[in-house]
């Protein structure tokens, strides 16, 4: 079983800044990937972005120059850094990480930290 756990949500006004954790932990060989999805009320979900194994890093356009992900895959563990937050940020946060577990990738979900952004 595979557990993916996030922190750090919470509430921000426009122009703060807010860190989101995440680690994967549970019985898989190793992590591939790590990266975060979000979802506002009404509207679908976005791949706001990932890293990879070899630190390679990728972003969703509406968050570019704003949002760093940074994060250790070998030990299971990212981070969201998030800056000059906007209003229209605000949506529930889920951590993805890309697992193998009898050299077959799986991906597993958090289940999502809020962040709201007050204008």
């Amino acid at each position: 079983q595979v557990q993916v756990t996030e922190s750090g949500g919470g509430l921000v006004q426009a122009g703060g800044s807010l860190t989101l954790s995440c680690a994967a932990s549970g019985s898989f060989t190793r992590t591939t990937a790590m990266g975060w999805y979000r979802q506002a009320p009404g509207k679908e979900r976005e791949l706001v972005g990932s890293i990879d194994s070899s630190g390679t890093t990728k972003y969703a356009d509406s968050v570019k120059g704003r949002f760093t992900i940074s994060g250790d895959i070998a030990k299971n563990t990212a981070s969201l850094q998030m800056n000059n937050l906007k209003p229209e940020d605000t949506a529930v946060y889920y951590c993805n990480a890309l697992v193998v577990i009898d050299n077959r990738t799986f991906r597993r979900e958090g289940q999502g930290t809020q962040v709201t952004v007050s204008s």
